[in-house]
């Protein structure tokens, strides 16, 4: 006897069902130049789609349908197959139904099998989920919906201006989803829903036979209000992009971009050094350091990154390195979040765009407070648990080197040999 895989929705006997997850990437785009292609969380945004849209339970394809050369390898190389989209369905008027339809029909030609199910995925939506995606391709596939999307609780009160019509004689502004003369609590309120704008499912028959998205029986899936964000111009790529430390699950794979960091900060011992120290017969202290560290450090400065060095250490090696460096140093402090903290005020740096790198457990405040905490390979557990991101390579042996390597390409990932100074 044959049994049908879970979650298939077919009876026994048959092929688990198609279902293709299309996002639309198109290469122009007013808002931001290049919009799918600006990274946040150090990945670009059709990467991150692309990911999530892979990792979903259901999703047997993974295809980017767009006109852009940067983005189809982007998105061929997050794992994705690409569709190149016409020039008569790539302009700013087009729909991404009709993106959505042309992959499709590309996909089906292509492979001789027909589709079952198709998602439309936006990449626009940089906190898009797995789970999300899951979700409205399970309402289809198994909870027997012609169309689902991604929605959020929403209580706030809408209004709309007299301009459009919907207000009383002589009066400037009307409610939306309330009446204004009666004002019930949230909880008293019936529940408002907010389309996300980032997944939807379709009977693939459904959807060719009725040209849209929302058709038949309609199933809402509950998301987090917390990841809704949909990136249309500057502004929200700004906010995805401080949102991105405190919404994206730790150390996800993704790593660092120049354009997602205004300022690095490292600790000295153990990060830059092996964390042993030589002392001599009067007392002084001296440590190894790596060239290679040095020359990425000055990379990172000639590109006009804020850099500082921190340590809670009284030491004159510390004030000579950073001397010999060219960067500032803050040592002998006590608490370094405070004195971190006040740095970036005073520069007035945001500290979800800090890169701090460091190795042991007095580092964890400053972890919290930036944006980008990374931990040097060899770091206490703790301190690796906590990271965003770790470096393959060991404090004193070219960490440094490594981050440089991350922010500023591959030019600066071969190191040489440690070599003390």
């Amino acid at each position: 006897m044959t049994v049908s895989s879970p979650g298939s929705g077919t009876g026994p006997g048959t092929a688990p069902r198609r279902v293709v997850a299309v996002i639309p990437a198109r290469g122009g785009s007013k808002g931001v130049p290049a919009k799918n292609l600006a990274t946040v969380g150090g990945e670009p945004l059709v990467s991150r789609a692309v990911r999530e849209c892979r990792a979903a339970r259901l999703v047997t394809d993974v295809i980017v349908s767009t006109d852009d050369f940067g983005i189809a390898a982007a998105a061929r190389a997050a794992g994705a197959q690409t569709v190149e989209r016409p020039a008569d369905i790539a302009g700013d008027t087009a729909t991404s139904e009709a993106a959505v339809q042309h992959a499709v029909d590309t996909c089906e030609s292509r492979s001789g099998r027909p589709v079952d199910v198709v998602l439309l995925v936006q990449c626009t939506s940089p906190f898009l989920t797995r789970e999300d995606v899951e979700g409205v391709a399970a309402a289809v596939v198994e909870s027997g919906a012609d169309s689902a999307l991604t929605v959020a609780p929403f209580h706030g009160f809408v209004w709309r201006d007299a301009a459009d019509g919907d207000s009383a004689p002589g009066d400037s502004a009307a409610g939306v989803n309330h009446d204004k003369a009666y004002r019930p609590r949230r909880q008293d309120r019936p529940q408002d829903l907010l389309e996300t704008g980032a997944a939807y499912a379709m009977d693939a028959a459904g959807f060719r036979k009725a040209g849209h998205r929302f058709f038949g029986r309609t199933e809402l899936v509950r998301t987090d209000p917390a990841r809704v964000l949909e990136v249309d111009d500057p502004h929200d790529l700004a906010r995805a992009r401080a949102l991105a430390p405190l919404l994206d699950p730790v150390r996800t794979g993704g790593l660092p971009a120049r354009e997602d960091v205004d300022a690095v900060v490292l600790d000295f011992d153990g990060t830059q050094t092996d964390d042993r120290v030589l002392i001599d017969s009067d007392g002084r202290e001296l440590v190894a350091v790596h060239r290679g560290d040095g020359l990425g450090i000055a990379a990172l400065r000639r590109d006009g990154l804020e850099l500082l060095i921190l340590s809670t250490e009284v030491n004159p090696v510390v004030a000579a390195r950073a001397h010999k460096l060219k960067i500032p140093v803050l040592h002998g402090i006590d608490r370094k979040d405070l004195a971190l903290k006040q740095w970036c005020e005073e520069r007035g740096i945001a500290p979800e765009r800090v890169l701090y790198a460091g190795n042991d457990v007095n580092d964890l405040p400053c972890f919290h407070l930036v944006g980008w905490p990374v931990a040097v390979a060899g770091a206490h557990d703790v301190v690796r648990e906590a990271a965003r991101a770790v470096t393959s390579t060991a404090g004193g042996a070219g960490a440094i080197r490594e981050i440089a390597s991350w922010l500023l390409g591959p030019s600066l990932q071969s190191s040489p040999s440690p070599q003390p100074l």
